[in-house]
């Protein structure tokens, strides 16, 4: 399925209050759009998103683009895979082959879809490129999860409904507030200790969606309204992994985990290291003594 990134948008949230930044802030703001903020040493969150589809086999990307489209294409144009795999280098650099590959078989279309666009401007910007889908996946760009898409667009297959986005709880811990009928307060709770869920993006559509979306409207208003009230909307619950980049804080968080190693949105990774593992232990029980 083709997959459908907003990466256009400005990014104000990730931005400095401070006219003049520290040095640690400039690679995560200012000349760069949100998608392209680095997450550790090697990629920007774009790249994480991106492998994390193409893992699950869906590397045709259509790239919604708008402030600083620029440095996303420029990105694209210079990769560069020998940085970023493992190689062998021979005859003093006339010989090298790559023993690892990771975008050489990505299908990515670069669409301006306006500078202050909204995303379902930038949505409808994009219905040619996906009108011959009968379903495709739509992401926001910013959030990072260990979702198993395949168990996800099971569901979703047999649901007969337009469109879905996965649903999570909230990442942080404020605090939600009930109150009584005198309106005392009746109650402090912890909002991730509710069955409060926020929309989680990672989006399934069918191309009946554009039936549904006007020219100006918002992607998440009127147009998903209009499913609810036709029941053609699913909401996939999830309580693993997932996290989205707003601040700068939420950004060192990931930087954080992945100098520990703790990632889990690279199912790829991890699922590499499950096989490992299954074959280690075949190959033990092959050779064990009888």
């Amino acid at each position: 399925m083709k997959v459908v990134l907003f990466c256009g948008g400005l990014g104000m949230r990730l931005r400095p209050l401070s006219p003049d930044p520290p040095q640690y802030w400039v690679n995560a703001s200012l000349d760069v759009p949100k998608p392209m903020v680095h997450i550790g040493a090697k990629h920007p969150l774009l790249w994480h998103v991106m492998k994390y589809y193409a893992h699950y086999g869906h590397k045709d990307f259509v790239l919604c683009l708008g402030y600083k489209a620029e440095s996303i294409k420029n990105y694209f144009l210079t990769y560069n895979e020998f940085l970023t795999n493992d190689f062998v280098f021979s005859k003093g650099g006339r010989g090298l082959s790559l023993l690892h590959r990771d975008i050489s078989d990505w299908n990515i279309t670069f669409v301006d879809t306006g500078l202050f666009s909204n995303i379902g401007e930038r949505f409808m910007a994009v219905k040619d490129y996906v009108k011959d889908e009968d379903m495709f996946l739509a992401n926001y760009s910013d959030g990072l999860s260990d979702l198993p898409l395949d168990e996800y667009i099971a569901k979703f297959q047999k649901s007969g409904c337009v469109g879905a986005f996965v649903c999570v709880k909230p990442p942080y811990t404020t605090h939600m507030v009930r109150f009584d009928s005198r309106d005392n307060v009746a109650g402090i709770d912890n909002i991730r200790a509710s069955d409060m869920h926020i929309n989680g993006g990672y989006f399934i559509f069918r191309k009946a969606i554009y039936d549904y979306i006007r020219p100006g409207e918002e992607l998440v208003g009127e147009p998903l309204n209009r499913l609810i009230r036709a029941g053609k909307l699913m909401g996939y619950k999830y309580n693993g992994f997932w996290t989205c980049i707003d601040t700068f804080k939420e950004k060192q968080e990931l930087d954080e985990m992945c100098a520990r190693g703790d990632t889990p949105w690279q199912v790829w990774l991890h699922d590499h290291e499950r096989s490992s593992r299954s074959r280690r232990r075949d190959s033990r029980k092959t050779h064990a003594a009888p």
